[in-house]
């Protein structure tokens, strides 16, 4: 009996520490449990607030359900956490093509109208600039109209400033047609308003930013040197500067031309002047000290709107320049590295991040948003984008081996240059 007993009470015992086990493990694993929803409910929250909080910046790291998992190489690229690199990317193929043609857009001057003019192959208008690390959407014009709703935008600088105004121009006017509302008497200059948004956009012909006499045709045949004041802004954008809520301010191949120099109302050298007894200055000299006047005032302003400084843009002859023969017959963007940026090129590029990376703490300080459009990268893979021969009106269409003069520093519309839209935008809502 007393061994009965023992082993009953042993029996029993056990199964006592047996029910205890399992109800240890129960609580643990209920209690897991609960702090696996607390902290999915935690990053929930955290995300809902980062959302709210940091509305529109780009850095903030997203809410990924189920935990992020330890290999990165597994995640989609739009779960990355670093800030988006938009000028870093690649042209990948786009089976819709452009929203717009030479057809539906009566706003593109001829000599960027490629398709108007006999371009026979259409391959160039079937890529678009994909970042690397993030996504791009692509433009979107009534969204675009909505947020510009009583606003001024403004292109200030040469003719790709005003190549560019019409690739702008073409893709909001699928919603609505702009009115041309003001131009100057040789058409350099012009301003366009939206009638239902109230957005007016201008162009301003401006290809140094500073002060200069030219004197030349309408083919760029020089008669004479540039006379350029390096020290005093030119008004044509300064006096309109304050009522502008956007603008984009570029310049950079002007600075490659034949010039006089002048300093405080005086003569200091020039660029490619021979016999003139002057000094020669170089272009590297007048572009630092120009951009610096232009910096300085852009920082300095306490401007209130968003003012973007886009670096120039590169060109793709080969075989000669625009004066002496030099051709862009390719029909396909470049391979990576396939395509070197030219020396000039690099030169202005340098000169520009400089005096952007100079102006832009001081610009902070005083509360200017000031933000800078490299797309050097963007366009240096895309030989194909240039009008080429076709800057005129079928140039072949007598003579299929006439040599006539090529545009490969300009862009087709449409064409590639389409894409600085889908980032400007893009910039403008998330900051």
């Amino acid at each position: 009996m007393i061994g009965n007993w023992n082993s009953w009470s042993l029996n029993k015992h056990h199964h006592i520490l047996l029910k205890l086990a399992v109800a240890i493990l129960l609580l643990g694993f209920t209690f897991r449990l609960f702090v696996s929803d607390y902290k999915g409910f935690a990053s929930d929250l955290e995300s809902h607030m980062s959302e709210k909080d940091q509305a529109g910046e780009r850095d903030v790291e997203p809410f990924v359900p189920g935990g992020i998992p330890e290999n990165k190489d597994l995640l989609p690229i739009d779960v990355f956490t670093e800030k988006c690199d938009l000028f870093t990317g690649d042209w990948i193929p786009n089976p819709l093509g452009p929203t717009y043609t030479n057809e539906s857009c009566p706003l593109i001057e001829g000599h960027q109208n490629c398709m108007r003019n006999g371009r026979p192959d259409s391959g160039y208008l079937y890529w678009k600039w994909t970042p690397r690390d993030c996504q791009l959407p692509g433009f979107n014009p009534e969204r675009f109209l909505e947020l510009m709703r009583n606003k001024a935008w403004a292109l200030i600088g040469d003719s790709i400033s005003r190549n560019h105004v019409q690739s702008l121009l073409c893709m909001l006017s699928t919603v609505e047609r702009p009115v041309e509302v003001y131009h100057t008497e040789d058409n350099k200059s012009k301003r366009w308003h939206f009638p239902s948004y109230n957005l007016t956009v201008f162009n301003i012909w401006s290809p140094f930013l500073v002060k200069a006499s030219i004197f030349e045709d309408i083919n760029g045949v020089s008669s004479a040197e540039v006379q350029l004041h390096l020290d005093k802004l030119e008004k044509t954008w300064t006096d309109i500067y304050h009522s502008l809520d956007y603008m984009i301010i570029s310049s950079g191949q002007w600075f490659l031309k034949a010039a006089i120099y002048h300093e405080n109302d005086t003569i200091v050298g020039c660029h490619l002047c021979p016999g003139k007894n002057l000094t020669e200055l170089g272009f590297e000299y007048a572009y630092n000290k120009s951009l610096h006047y232009v910096m300085d005032f852009i920082a300095k302003s306490k401007h209130k709107g968003l003012v973007f400084f886009r670096t120039s843009t590169p060109d793709h002859f080969e075989n000669g320049e625009w004066h002496n023969g030099g051709t862009c017959p390719r029909t396909s963007p470049a391979r990576e590295g396939e395509v070197k940026i030219k020396e000039l090129s690099k030169i202005l590029r340098d000169i520009e991040l400089q005096e952007f990376v100079k102006a832009a703490p001081k610009a902070a300080n005083n509360d200017v948003n000031l933000k800078l459009l490299d797309f050097t990268k963007l366009l240096l893979s895309r030989p194909d984008g240039h009008p080429g021969p076709y800057r005129q009106f079928r140039p072949f269409a007598v003579n299929k081996t006439a040599v006539v003069q090529n545009d490969c520093l300009h862009w087709c519309i449409p064409g590639p240059i389409d894409s600085w839209n889908d980032v400007i935008m893009d910039t403008v809502v998330n900051g």
